[in-house]
């Protein structure tokens, strides 16, 4: 199975060389010998009840290769496999999806179980990142199929003829079985229960009147009579009622949302070489960019009885860029809504008086520089106690806080510290407790790892559930009495602990997976390395991934694979036998990655360097970084320093060589959003903000182009629908202008992360044999 960022693995010691035929060959291998080369990497248990837990051992041999563990004693029973299925737990099985073709997930690996119920062979295909099926055989009737793939990744199923039975996208954490009966699975059918949820949402709760809304005018049907009252008839298509339909619990109000619409902004482009056809083809999509105008939407009310709008004003709400998340208080006095006001800097949870229409605020969060809504944005309302839980970086530090609704003032902060909450996994209203993921708490310990624990709202005392230096993955059993805790680094293969919820106490350690067999074959684990940033004081944590072939008395060239974009870290943290870092170091390099000021899960401050700042990419504690490896690394090269990256990485890796030439000597820039104003709306107003200033303009790749130094190659797909193609042709424009030399290579019917099929790959790795290594690429030895 193709997938992005794949690894190389040596079979045995061959001469050095670097970027040698001997070198792209062994990379083609891949996939046949790193696959299971990781013994137990996967926990593969399923609760058979509330405190039994049944596994197989993967270190395990002879007839009795699983283990039954009692959680309530940590006592172990070997079992052999007929034994290990009485009484298993019934599993829920997978359901089927619209995917065309697989996407980046979490990089998490995922085992689906393929079950054929019905009496033909069926044939499973993978559906790879440009939608081409690649088929991975058949399943007999009757029987079962375990397929290794990973988290995001979609997978076809056909019947006799070639007939589609539906497509199946593996997520970490989602059921696996795949249960196939033979017929076309539906998932339409989710959208029928849509349709019928925006019906019965029209209907009031105490089922006398319906609320329509058509041909611009709002009307209230009675279900008795079918009389018809009108409440509003000034709707249009410039100032639309919506279907979206709130009714207070008693019946007495009813809200509708009204829309002002987003301005067209058509992108263009054309697919010069068609599957079904000799002709080129035009395609056109609506695509907001940075400035345009958006939609407007704000709630009107309408007082049942009096049939007449309720007033509202408006001047908490001016400016959205989304109202979400309304619902009524329960007493149905005040219907509560999200504000997101444009520009990201404020987020106000407001509260409309159903009675007299004033607008009060709830809770609000405001920024300097941006509230960050796209990551760390979380509302739980305690109705009961007339309370609400909040998500906030307000200390400097994302934590959870308890507010007042009366007074709209935080009463305490539940978690304090400077580590910060990095999701919340469940609210125990009962017991007054959040059971939360943070990271950042350990001293010692790299502050992205993530791990688990509970909080009590009231008192503040948490039970922190995990111990590992690690990046933590729970799976819960029935009645959440006892957990799975699976850890790992990306120098340490998993490791598999039972423990106990009430106060996270280790029962039992399962087993922990070995990646011997990887090492005895030259496979090198990567290399943590920690090193102060820009400000002499900030710790910058990244990794390097050494060849297979490396040679300490030799000296390589250095390759950064960067993606800097604000939305989180990029660095990986899990054990992973493959990666793309490890593909482009198995030609000859010593690749890195780094997660710099400007990406998100530190500090407030770490993370607002990207504010109005994209072309930063924190290359200051990039280079630092690099400068303190290479102070104890005399294999390093900093003389030879190349980058490459995609999407926002692509942005990146241009902007090394425009700002930094002195240090990054060759770049490649995959589907990059060179210039801001050109990209997607949301991601690039959230950081570089709104109105549009001039910090766009010199933010931009495309007005720095004159600046490049150094050996380049542009690549972008020309059916590209996430980032305009027209980005990159900016920025050669700009190039050209400048009598700059550069490489372009436009890969026709390629989407976005063209650099990631297998020829883009290929190119990509002889841009840096050539530019780095100095030679012609695959020469043989």
């Amino acid at each position: 199975m193709m997938r992005i960022g794949v690894a190389f693995l040596l079979t045995g010691a061959t001469a050095f060389g670097q970027g040698s035929l001997a070198d792209y060959e062994r990379a083609e291998r891949l996939g046949r010998e790193v696959g299971g080369k990781v013994v137990g990497a996967r926990f593969q248990g399923r609760w058979r009840s509330e405190h039994e837990l049944v596994f197989r051992d993967p270190h395990a041999t002879g007839e009795k290769v699983f283990v039954r563990v009692d959680a309530r004693t940590g006592e172990r029973t070997l079992l052999s496999e007929a034994e290990s299925r009485a009484g298993k737990a019934s599993e829920e099985p997978l359901a089927p999806t619209r995917a065309r073709r697989s996407q980046n997930g979490s990089g998490d690996e995922v085992e689906l179980v393929f079950a054929n119920q019905s009496q033909e062979p069926l044939e499973i295909l993978w559906l790879d990142l440009e939608g081409e099926r690649r088929s991975y055989g058949t399943v007999a009737p009757g029987a079962r199929r375990a397929q290794h793939t990973y988290d995001g990744h979609a997978w076809l199923v056909l019947g006799p003829g070639g007939r589609e039975l539906g497509t199946y996208r593996a997520r970490a954490g989602d059921p696996t079985l795949v249960v196939l009966s033979g017929e076309a699975a539906q998932p339409g059918a989710r959208r029928e229960e849509r349709r019928e949820g925006e019906r019965s949402r029209a209907l009031s709760p105490d089922g006398r009147a319906r609320l329509l809304v058509r041909d611009g005018k709002v009307v209230l049907k009675e279900e008795a009579s079918d009389a018809e009252r009108e409440l509003a008839s000034d709707g249009s298509a410039e100032d639309a009622y919506t279907q979206q339909i709130w009714w207070s619990p008693r019946s007495t109000h009813v809200a509708v949302l009204r829309e002002k619409p987003e301005q067209e902004h058509t992108v263009h482009f054309v697919e010069s070489a068609p599957k079904d056809q000799v002709q080129p083809k035009l395609h056109s999509f609506q695509y907001l960019k940075p400035g345009d105008r958006i939609a407007h939407p704000r709630p009107v009310l309408f007082d049942v009885a009096s049939g007449t709008r309720v007033p509202i004003d408006e001047a908490l709400f001016p400016t959205p860029w989304s109202i979400t998340r309304l619902e009524w208080t329960p007493d149905g006095k005040e219907l509560c809504f999200l504000y997101n006001q444009r520009g990201h800097q404020v987020l106000r949870w407001l509260a409309i008086d159903a009675a007299s229409g004033a607008v009060r605020t709830l809770i609000e969060e405001a920024s300097a520089t941006f509230v960050d809504y796209a990551g760390k944005l979380w509302l739980e309302p305690l109705w009961e106690t007339g309370e609400a839980l909040w998500m906030s970086e307000r200390s400097g530090w994302n934590h959870l806080y308890l507010f007042d609704l009366t007074t709209g003032q935080p009463k305490r902060a539940i978690t304090s510290g400077e580590w910060v909450v990095r999701g919340v996994e469940r609210v125990d209203r009962e017991r007054r407790q959040i059971w939360f993921r943070a990271s950042g708490r350990n001293a010692g310990e790299d502050p992205y790892h993530v791990h688990f624990g509970r909080v009590g709202i009231d008192d503040g005392e948490i039970t922190w559930l995990t111990q590992g230096d690690g990046m933590h993955e729970l799976r819960y059993g029935p009645e959440l009495a006892y957990y799975v805790d699976t850890f790992s680094r990306v120098d340490l293969p998993p490791v598999h602990e039972l423990r106990r919820s009430s106060d996270g106490a280790l029962i039992a350690e399962l087993y922990r997976a070995s990646d011997e067999t990887l090492r005895a074959s030259g496979w090198l684990r990567p290399e943590r390395f920690v090193a102060k940033g820009r400000d002499g004081v900030t710790d910058i944590h990244g990794i390097l991934v050494l060849p297979s072939t490396f040679d300490p008395a030799r000296r390589y060239p250095v390759i950064e694979n960067i993606y800097a974009g604000p939305h989180d870290h990029h660095v990986p943290k899990r054990f992973d036998a493959w990666s793309g870092s490890r593909a482009m170091a198995e030609l000859g390099f010593v690749v890195v990655q780094i997660d710099g000021m400007g990406t998100s899960w530190r500090s407030k401050a770490f993370h607002d360097v990207c504010w109005k700042n994209l072309g930063d990419a924190g290359f200051p504690d990039r280079i630092a970084w690099l400068r303190a490896a290479a102070a104890t690394r005399p294999y390093l090269d900093l003389e030879r320093v190349g980058i490459f990256g995609g999407s926002a990485g692509g942005q990146n890796a241009l902007r090394g060589l425009l700002a930094h030439g002195d240090f990054y000597r060759v770049g490649v820039a995959d589907c990059g959003c060179h210039d801001n104003r050109m990209d997607k709306i949301w991601w690039n107003e959230l950081w570089m903000s709104w109105p549009i200033g001039p910090h766009y303009e010199e933010q931009s790749n495309v007005t720095q182009a004159h600046r490049l130094q150094g050996k380049l190659l542009l690549i972008a797909g020309e059916l590209d629908r996430n980032v305009d193609p027209a980005s990159t042709m900016q920025v050669a424009a700009a190039l050209v202008r400048a009598d700059k030399d550069f490489d372009l290579l436009v890969i026709p019917g390629a989407g976005h992360g063209s650099a990631e099929t297998p020829y883009g790959r290929r190119r990509r790795a002889d841009f840096f044999v050539r530019h780095l290594l100095g030679r012609e690429p695959r020469w043989k030895e």
